[in-house]
């Protein structure tokens, strides 16, 4: 056929490619699972998975995949699947199946089945609706009673639709803090009796971060943590936030330290490292409670805690080092008096890097889910650091190098030379010394014994 040339297709093309493909194998086959549901939603979801009735997934993957015009579908014939992938799509076929699963693994033993037996394998009735190549909805297991009633509900028994796939378990919370839905009431008590079998080699940590991601950066985070908490899979995902539940505070406070964290965690934007702030930057607080209903330090041992979470779920290096440094600094915007110095408001733009924004952001929500008086503190505040950052020249990049120092001294190199530069640049900031490298290396020459 000479070499593929891959088209951006529409739904409506995308449907009749499929209608074309498997009449052409006289094969049955449906849309199922999410593309459907969020159809009937009015959401987007352009990767369609069809399931095939009788017949031969691999071979109604590859003809579609000739008549799109796209690569070779990717296939896994152990289950009887073929991804092909296409401009903004990817179309999974599979063969319709059922699955048995080993007590120790998410991987099942397949065999194939009825399409009702297929769809019951699923993991919640909203998943299970199919829908034709023309459009047409059919139900068989009441999907869309379900889904009018915006009600996640297991085409099964919870508890043995959760021991198939325990991701089940995180897929349910996601579920509901992406789309508003609530958990049928068997849901929960069954999470509560199913939740050690979250813990690897059952379930990858990389699966578990993933679902984490998604409900963190869906419009109900707080939803999520409090289902994660109502099932008792807080403490297995993230033990650090878990523990602070019941954790009083006083003073400026009006809930515990996971109360506050919820009322923080749904007052910041969408952001995931600003999200994983929010929810960590309280997590020092249990290990730091004194009787006084203190926390000195918890900012910094928060940091640690943090840090050890997120390389638990192999969040990247760049994700962890700055939600690291968010909790680390997130103090520091919320103690701002008017009587701070220039420097001081410097010292924060400088500390805080890139990440200002951000930290800022976390900022105003730790202040606004407490009874903080005058947060329009923080508006002032505001205002300084975009003064700070409009300096030109800017006060806040060292402006000598070490060798700088070691010639206007003339010492050799080692921690002097680190002491010396650090004190130059406090000068700069505190406005002491003008912002230009002649000026520094002026004050230097003026100023040996610095």
């Amino acid at each position: 056929m000479g070499a593929h040339q891959p088209v951006t297709l529409s739904d409506e093309d995308l449907r009749r490619l499929l209608n074309r493909a498997s009449a052409d194998l006289g094969v049955r086959a449906w849309i199922v699972g999410g593309y459907v549901r969020d159809k009937l939603l009015g959401l987007p979801h352009p990767n369609p998975d069809v399931v095939v009735e009788g017949g031969d997934a691999l071979k109604l993957g590859e003809h579609f995949a000739e008549l799109a015009r796209a690569g070779p579908p990717v296939t896994f014939e152990r289950y009887g699947t073929a991804q092909v992938t296409l401009p903004g799509h990817l179309v999974e076929f599979v063969t319709a199946r059922a699955e048995s699963y080993a007590a120790d693994s998410r991987k099942p033993d397949v065999r194939p089945a009825t399409l009702e037996e297929d769809l019951r394998r699923r993991d919640f009735t909203v998943n299970t609706l199919l829908m034709d190549f023309h459009g047409e909805v059919r139900d068989l297991l009441g999907g869309r009673s379900d889904l009018d009633a915006r009600i996640l509900r297991t085409p099964t028994d919870p508890l043995r639709t959760f021991a198939d796939d325990p991701l089940r378990m995180l897929r349910a919370v996601r579920f509901a803090s992406e789309l508003g839905f609530e958990l049928a009431p068997d849901i929960l008590p069954a999470m509560r009796q199913m939740k050690s079998r979250l813990a690897p080699p059952v379930i990858s940590v990389e699966r578990t971060a993933d679902e984490l991601r998604r409900m963190l950066t869906s419009p109900r985070p707080r939803l999520a943590i409090e289902l994660l908490d109502a099932g008792e899979l807080l403490e297995i995902v993230l033990p650090e936030v878990a523990a602070c539940k019941g954790v009083p505070q006083s003073g400026y406070h009006t809930h515990d330290v996971f109360g506050h964290t919820l009322l923080t965690l749904e007052r910041v934007p969408a952001d995931l490292v600003l999200r994983l702030a929010a929810l960590l930057h309280d997590v020092g607080k249990p290990a730091t409670a004194a009787a006084d209903g203190s926390f000195m330090g918890h900012e910094n041992v928060g940091a640690e805690l943090a840090r050890s979470a997120l390389e638990r779920l192999r969040f990247s290096q760049k994700e962890i080092d700055t939600v690291v440094k968010l909790v680390r600094l997130h103090l520091r915007p919320v103690y701002y008096r008017s009587e701070w110095t220039d420097g001081a408001v410097r010292r924060l733009a400088r500390d805080a890097g890139p990440q200002l924004d951000l930290l800022m952001a976390l900022a105003r929500a730790d202040v606004a889910a407490s009874a903080y008086p005058e947060p329009e503190k923080l508006d002032e505040l505001q205002g300084r650091l975009e003064a700070v950052r409009r300096e030109r020249p800017s006060r806040l990049a060292p402006l000598v190098t070490g060798e700088d120092v070691m010639r206007a001294v003339g010492i050799g190199p080692g921690p002097e030379v680190g002491r010396i530069k650090q004190r130059l640049h406090e000068l700069v900031i505190d406005g002491e010394i003008a912002p230009t490298h002649k000026a520094v290396l002026d004050y230097l020459a003026k100023h040996p014994d610095l």
